[in-house]
């Protein structure tokens, strides 16, 4: 049985998602490509378990606000093997 096949307590209380993001969660910012937050967000539904967000966000590079797509993860661990194992992230610079 697969981690997709189990059902998750958090998707069945509508928790898993957040729609603000936490101060404690770690953080990744990655460029905005079409459609990757759509995969990303599959992927991360199929893959992982634990409470995330995703959302955008400006960043300042080089004196430039720029629009980025931030990804954050309660678990530190879940956030590690997001950037090892994510097919879509090689459509994007971390």
């Amino acid at each position: 049985m697969s981690l997709a096949d189990k059902v998750n307590p958090l998707n069945v209380l509508d928790c898993r998602e957040l729609r603000d993001p936490p101060v404690h969660f770690h953080y990744l910012y990655l460029d905005l490509k079409y459609n990757t937050q759509k995969h990303i967000h599959e992927w991360i539904n199929l893959n992982l378990k634990n409470r995330f967000y995703i959302g955008e966000s400006l960043v300042l590079e080089n004196n430039q606000f720029i629009s980025k797509l931030r990804i954050g993860f309660e678990e530190p661990k879940e956030a590690s093997f997001f950037l090892i194992a994510c097919p879509h992230l090689k459509y994007s610079s971390v």
